[in-house]
C-alpha cells in the first residue's frame, strides 16, 4: 500500500478534557478516532456532531462486518438497520447510531467488525493465527510484560472479575485482533478515498498507548491520527487520548448481574 497524502494537522486544538462545543474546533488529522461507550446516547450525539463538522471522506465502523455493504441511501433508519442486520448482531439501539450516518453525507462506509468465530479462534490460538497481514500490525510480537498485565487486568474488570485467569491472555489477543482489523480498514479507506477518515469505535480501541493509534503508528507511521475518547463520570488524571469528553452514565441494568 502507498499513502501519498501528507499530514493534515496532527495535534488537537484543545488537549485534555474538552466540552462538546470544542469539537468543532479540533484540528483534523488523516484519521480521527471517535471513541464511545456503546450504549451511551450522549456519546453518539457527540460523534454525529463531529462527523458533521469534519465531513470525512470515509467512516470506519467497529460495528459493521466487512462483507456487509452500506447502502448509498442512509436516510431512513429502519431500512438501513435491516440492510446492516444490526439488531441480530447485538449492538445497542440503531436509533443512536443513525444520526452519525446522516451526518457523514456522501462518505464511504467501511466495516471492521471481527466475526465471532475469528474472535474465538484468536482467544484459543492467538491473533496472529487468524489475522491477515498480522505482522504489519505487530501481532507477531509479545507485548511488554507490564502492558500485558495491565491489559489482562482491564479485561478482568470489564467482565466483572468473573473470568477464569487462564482465559485472560486469550481475551487480550482478541482485542489485539480487533485493533488490527480496524487498522486494516482504515488503511484501505485511506488508499481508496483518502483522508480524513473517521473511526467509530469503543473508547478502549481509541487509546493511544495500546489501541488503534498505536497499531497505526506501527503500520503506517506517516499517517497522522487524532484520538478523541469518551468516558463516563469524572475523568481522573490524564487519559490515554489526545482529547476526551465526559458524560453521565445512562440508566442501565447492572452489567455484572449476569455473572452472579
Amino acid at each position: 500500500m502507498k499513502w501519498l497524502f501528507g499530514l493534515i494537522l496532527a495535534a488537537p486544538a484543545v488537549a485534555g478534557e474538552i466540552a462538546p462545543s470544542d469539537l468543532a474546533w479540533q484540528r483534523v488529522a488523516d484519521v480521527v478516532i471517535l471513541g464511545e461507550v456503546h450504549d451511551n446516547p450522549v456519546h453518539h450525539e457527540n460523534q454525529a456532531a463531529f462527523v458533521a463538522a469534519i465531513q470525512p471522506k470515509a467512516v470506519v465502523w467497529e460495528m459493521i462486518p466487512e462483507e456487509i455493504a452500506v447502502p448509498a441511501d442512509v436516510t431512513e433508519a429502519a431500512s438501513l438497520a435491516r440492510a446492516l442486520n444490526w439488531e441480530a448482531r447485538g449492538w445497542p439501539d440503531f436509533s443512536m447510531y443513525h444520526p452519525i450516518f446522516a451526518a457523514a453525507g456522501g462518505a464511504r462506509h467501511y466495516g471492521a467488525e471481527v466475526p465471532r468465530d475469528l474472535a474465538r479462534r484468536a482467544v484459543r490460538e492467538g491473533a496472529m493465527a487468524v489475522a491477515a497481514d498480522g505482522a504489519l500490525f505487530g501481532l507477531d510480537r509479545d507485548l511488554p510484560e507490564a502492558e500485558q498485565a495491565a491489559r489482562e487486568a482491564e479485561q478482568m474488570a470489564a467482565h466483572c472479575d468473573a473470568l477464569p485467569e487462564e482465559l485472560l491472555p486469550g481475551m487480550v489477543q482478541a482485542q489485539r485482533l480487533r485493533d488490527a482489523t480496524l487498522a486494516r480498514a482504515v488503511l484501505r479507506a485511506l488508499e481508496e478515498v483518502g483522508p480524513p477518515v473517521a473511526v467509530i469505535t469503543g473508547s478502549g480501541h481509541a487509546r493511544k498507548d495500546w489501541g488503534l493509534p498505536s497499531v497505526l503508528a506501527r503500520a503506517a507511521p506517516s499517517v497522522s491520527v487524532l484520538s478523541i475518547g469518551q468516558i463516563e463520570g469524572a475523568a481522573v488524571g490524564d487519559q490515554p487520548f489526545d482529547a476526551w469528553l465526559t458524560a453521565v452514565s445512562p440508566d442501565r441494568e447492572d452489567p455484572c448481574a449476569a455473572f452472579q
